[in-house]
């Protein structure tokens, strides 16, 4: 019987991975799920998963740099594997209010690591080599490529926006509980996701919703921008062949083969909903297209080699872009009370990252 801690299970990728636990009829454990309830954080993506195993998944709202309770949770709830997803994640935020993502990705994942690390000395020797502690980061800490090559797990790293930043810090502080106290931990860095229960301040939600309210499409700069795209589903079963397989102490990249630029995949949204949910108004939704000035320190491009993880571990992604994407939009399409929620309540779909793009701005 595992017992699980997912940190930020109410955001998009935790959500979605803890759907993916309680999907798999091999797994018969436990799920903590320890959530800031941030504006991103959304308890109605598990409404579902509470119905249903009332006595083996839980909830409480955390905030993982809150010593005192961590130090609790683990004391309690005794668990066997974290699985750290909780971050401040989106770059345009990070731009406006930076110090939200000091305190969350880095202090944060400071906090865990070390009520983890007492934790684990505690145990017994058999309990220390079951337990795992994997942390999420992503490919956005290695900078941006030029029109060629790849990322790999020794790419150096390069940080362009203070999500990046601290993200890339926070794989060097669990990198360090490993090789300084011996923390049995994993890392990924994981190209973009997309799917379901994402936030809609995100590139494909965004432009899925704003069509559907016949709002302008944002493109940034000339939509050449290329990222290559992971979907969610597929990240989680990575994520698993990683805590059931992987090395402790080493770094997985999970990428999902699929190199996109910006202004090709907004144009695939538009057409998916032309045939799947044609306008009343326009004639395609292509006509809401519009192009804005770039965000500040944009990446060219991000693309990830996967090669390490395909070989060792024998994971690679089932959906390409065109099949996961499809998914993607009727998602959107068949939960509309489920953002439509996030729109009364958080987001209106407002550009974000423009408060510090002055530089005469305090």
């Amino acid at each position: 019987m595992q017992r699980i801690i997912v940190t930020g299970g109410a955001g998009f990728i935790g959500a979605n991975y803890i759907h993916h636990l309680f999907e798999n009829p091999d797994f018969i454990g436990y799920v903590l799920n320890i959530d800031k309830l941030t504006y991103a954080g959304n308890l109605e993506s598990l409404k579902d998963i509470e119905k249903k195993y009332p006595n083996r998944y839980f909830f409480e709202q955390v905030d993982i740099a809150d010593t005192d309770k961590i130090a609790s949770i683990f004391d309690q709830f005794q668990p066997d594997t974290i699985v750290n997803f909780a971050a401040e994640s989106h770059v345009d935020r990070s731009i406006d209010s930076p110090m939200e993502f000091i305190n969350t990705n880095i202090v944060g994942t400071a906090v865990l690591l070390e009520y983890a690390l007492r934790y684990w000395q505690k145990l017994d020797k058999e309990a220390q080599k079951k337990f795992r502690f994997h942390h999420i980061s992503t490919d956005e800490v290695f900078g941006s490529l030029g029109e060629e090559g790849l990322f790999t797990e020794s790419t150096p790293y390069d940080p362009s926006s203070p999500y990046s930043a601290s993200k890339a810090s926070s794989d060097h502080l669990v990198r360090a509980w490993y090789r300084t106290y011996g923390l049995p931990v994993t890392i990924s860095n994981c190209s973009n996701n997309y799917g379901p229960y994402q936030f809609p301040e995100k590139l494909i939600p965004l432009m899925i919703l704003n069509c559907l309210d016949h709002k302008p499409l944002p493109v940034y700069g000339q939509g050449l921008n290329v990222r290559d795209w992971l979907y969610v589903r597929d990240h989680c079963e990575a994520i698993n062949y990683i805590i059931q397989q992987g090395t402790p102490g080493q770094t997985y990249n999970i990428g999902g083969h699929n190199e996109m630029r910006n202004i090709d995949i907004v144009n695939l949204i538009c057409e998916l909903l032309d045939e799947l949910h044609p306008s009343s108004e326009l004639k395609s939704y292509k006509q809401l297209i519009t192009y804005v000035t770039d965000r500040p320190g944009h990446d060219l491009r991000y693309a990830i080699d996967s090669t390490k993880i395909q070989k060792e571990l024998g994971w690679t992604p089932k959906e390409t872009f065109n099949t996961g994407i499809r998914k993607t939009v009727i998602w959107y399409l068949e939960n509309q009370d489920w953002w439509k929620n996030i729109q009364n309540k958080k987001y209106q779909q407002q550009r974000l990252g423009l408060g510090r793009n002055n530089k005469s701005s305090t």
